[in-house]
């Protein structure tokens, strides 16, 4: 760090709004004791410049959207940065560390922004990127412009000739003002499921169905929350380009033929596809390193344990980011037995097929054979577990365009890396109970039309029956069968197959 602060027109900050910085400026305000921490004071000096040179940005593009000069927002003070950190020495300065703090900045990326707190609303809680329905409203905008609105009959009488004049009016449809629990459930009831893989294959003398144990989930990830790992992906690759990551962490093999150089990416622990330099055999390396889950992972591995994707017993400790250019592929394999079942692959960016097969055949480079394809949607979730995990081989074809994945896994706990600590965001999830949020979905507001719509049942009254209890006879009703018959008038009509 060279540099003392930012310019108010720093190319950098300008594609942000007043409020990002402002939030932006808050957050690091807050983590300055950590992110300085070793640092020398002229560094550390340099770092809370730059803090401070955000509120700098801020109050020169505020503009417009400036606070009222009367809010509580507007008179609060800014955040102090903190005193204790200008207390370190130059001998104590790590210009070229990978440490610590460079791990914790990968989950606390640009993709998880806290909400702004006042000290007036102790109520604030910061953001959590699980659940953007309100941000993916604003993001999509355009997308959804056509679902956020409807048409209206308008009918104007002219006075002058008395002619009925008919025309549409666009209204806006109004917003759903939901809690967040009830836009969470009402988010993963709407989860497509698809679990009825069936392909059998004779495997050891036996006919088994190579697919038991597969299911692809759809509908987990909305297109805004693609949209932010994608750039988070995007993000972690060009810090493992300029070596901001650590060394086994990112790879990038060079393509020397078709199929062959996909960016992986991976965290938690260093796992080995075939036997390295060292002569360590493929699967986890226990004496390597690699940089700890992102924080925008670990709420990806929460959503899916609560949204039953994955069991609460298996939650994933570790995954692989693959990046793919076009033509690159993945060839036939059976994740290896160090990593426990089920797992599951995230795919974005592009739709491609994988194939499963206890036979798979290699017609070229990246062109393979098997039973079985089965598309890929965006955002969709594969979990492998199984016959689907174990006796099925798969393997992805060259393709066609860029796509991403993000395969989840749990380390066997012997195999785990020396070191190993558990993560403690990874503790405890719970999945969300399918009868015990029935309740919210219940007494949610139904629609007028709905309410319209309902038919009038007539109640009937059932035979007399004698309480147990007490010595009352008492009548319950039932629907009525007209309800269900349709009109009294209908003739059903016999048709003779034989005439």
């Amino acid at each position: 760090m060279t540099d003392r602060g930012v310019p108010p027109s720093d190319p950098f900050l300008l594609k942000y709004k007043p409020s990002d910085l402002r939030i932006a400026s808050e957050f690091l305000t807050t983590w300055l004791p950590f992110l300085s921490r070793n640092l020398c004071q002229h560094c550390t000096e340099t770092l809370c410049d730059r803090v401070r040179s955000l509120y700098v940005e801020l109050d020169a593009d505020a503009g417009p959207e400036r606070m009222d000069e009367n809010s509580d927002a507007y008179n609060s003070e800014k955040p102090e940065l903190p005193v204790e950190m200008n207390e370190y020495n130059d001998e104590n300065c790590d210009t070229n560390s990978v440490g610590s703090w460079k791990d914790d900045g990968i989950g606390s990326s640009e993709t998880v922004v806290p909400e702004q707190s006042t000290s007036g609303s102790p109520g604030h809680r910061r953001m959590s990127w699980a659940d953007m329905a309100q941000e993916e409203e604003d993001e999509l905008g355009e997308e959804e412009e056509d679902s956020e609105t409807a048409t209206k009959r308008v009918v104007d009488v002219n006075a002058s000739t008395g002619e009925l004049r008919i025309s549409m009016k666009a209204v806006e449809k109004p917003k759903p003002n939901l809690p967040m629990e009830q836009r969470e459930y009402i988010r993963f009831m709407n989860v497509r499921r698809k679990k009825d893989y069936i392909c059998f294959e004779r495997f050891k003398g036996k006919l088994v169905n190579i697919m038991e144990g597969l299911e692809l989930h759809t509908g987990i990830f909305s297109a805004a929350e693609q949209k932010r790992i994608v750039d988070f992906v995007y993000v972690l690759q060009e810090m493992g380009r300029k070596g901001e990551l650590k060394e086994r962490t990112y790879t990038a093999p060079p393509k020397w033929m078709r199929g062959k150089g996909r960016v992986t990416i991976q965290f938690g622990c260093c796992y080995n596809y075939a036997t390295d330099k060292n002569g360590n055999p493929p699967g986890i390396v226990h004496d390597e390193t690699v940089d700890p889950l992102p924080h925008l992972f670990k709420v990806i591995i929460r959503r899916l344990v609560r949204w039953h994707v994955l069991p609460p017993t298996c939650v994933p400790d570790s995954c692989i980011v693959n990046i793919y250019d076009q033509g690159d592929c993945i060839p036939p394999h059976v994740d290896n037995r160090d990593f426990v079942r089920p797992f599951c692959t995230v795919s974005f960016l592009s739709e491609c097929d994988i194939i499963f097969g206890s036979n798979l055949k290699i017609l070229g480079p990246g062109e393979f054979a098997g039973s079985i394809a089965i598309p890929l949607p965006l955002g969709s979730v594969l979990v492998l577990n199984g016959n689907g995990a174990d006796v099925a081989k798969h393997c992805v074809p060259a393709v066609p365009t860029k796509r991403i994945s993000i395969t989840f896994r749990r380390m066997d706990e012997s195999k785990r890396p020396i070191g190993y600590v558990e993560e403690p965001d990874l503790q405890g999830i719970q999945p969300l109970s399918y009868e015990g949020d029935k309740t919210k979905r219940l007494s949610a507001p139904k629609p007028e039309r709905y309410m319209q719509k309902q038919s009038f049942r007539r109640p009937v009254y059932a035979e007399a029956r004698v309480s147990s209890t007490a010595g009352d006879t008492h009548r319950e009703p039932r629907e009525s069968p007209w309800s269900r018959r349709g009109p009294p008038n209908r003739r059903r009509v016999w048709v003779n197959g034989g005439s």
